[in-house]
């Protein structure tokens, strides 16, 4: 029999963890997402940014009046992750940390939630040549993007998606995950 009461479990008001996943477009950062939902113990949801802009409505948007509609997606996505960690899931977010608003909203968001940053690396003509390969990318997207998603300069833990598979990266992300408490966000918060 179901029964529709609240488990004790689920109102223990222990927050979740959160894996970032920050790189850019094309790095491999879903891939790395899907398996680190098989190694990891407890359970894991995948929320990607992009499933976020794909439930928007479509319509052709002037860049002006676009900037908003995205800008408050973003605060949106920022905000269900942490939502979801406040009610005890553990969440993998695979984002594109590009502008420094982005990161400001996150630490301020995610402020009582333990976050394990991760740097997705990869070669500009590597995401170039998965990017042409993919066809269902912005040709070009992760070339702009590729300047700014590290600038900010601080993980828990770095991969190289051209040199690891997408298991051997979840691998190097579980193992640090388990070594110690991360320690990027409030290095960050600290600037």
């Amino acid at each position: 029999m179901i029964t529709h009461e609240l488990l004790p479990q689920a109102s223990a008001g222990r927050p979740g963890r959160v894996i970032v996943l920050n790189g850019t477009s094309s790095s491999g950062k879903s891939s790395i997402a899907k398996e680190l939902l098989d190694v990891l113990e407890d359970v894991w949801y995948h929320v990607p940014i992009d499933r976020f802009h794909q439930m928007r409505a479509r319509r052709e948007w002037t860049d002006e009046a676009f900037l908003p509609v995205f800008q408050k997606t973003v605060l949106g996505f920022h905000r269900a992750v942490a939502g979801m960690a406040a009610a005890g899931n553990n969440v993998v977010a695979d984002y594109v940390l590009g502008e420094r608003w982005r990161l400001a909203d996150c630490l301020d968001v995610l402020k009582d939630v333990p976050v394990l940053l991760v740097g997705v690396r990869c070669s500009l003509a590597e995401l170039e040549r998965r990017e042409a390969e993919r066809g269902n990318r912005t040709i070009g997207r992760a070339a702009m993007q590729f300047p700014v998603v590290h600038q900010h300069g601080v993980y828990d833990v770095e991969v190289d998606t051209e040199r690891n598979s997408p298991r051997e990266c979840a691998l190097m992300i579980r193992d640090r995950l388990a070594a110690a408490p991360p320690t990027a966000f409030d290095q960050l918060r600290r600037r």
